[in-house]
């Protein structure tokens, strides 16, 4: 099973399509609320370069934004 962490904010509706399309794959993922807590926002930013959500930590491999290709990609599903 893949190590995925979600970047996302509560009134993101791209990141409750990336948490829906994870959960209907059956893919467990960790959900962090960048809105929330400064220093995960920050660890986002270092990883992806950017400060927009969703950011998507797929065993390592960094995904921007809700692109279902890439992600499947990485899933290998």
């Amino acid at each position: 099973m893949p190590n995925v962490k979600v970047y996302s904010t509560s009134t993101c509706s791209y990141c409750v399509m990336v948490k829906d399309f994870l959960k209907k794959n059956n893919i467990q993922f960790q959900n962090i609320d960048v809105g929330i807590n400064p220093k995960a926002s920050q660890e986002m930013i270092d990883k992806s370069g950017q400060m927009g959500v969703p950011v998507l930590d797929i065993d390592g491999q960094i995904i921007v934004g809700f692109d279902k290709d890439a992600i499947s990609g990485a899933l290998g599903i």
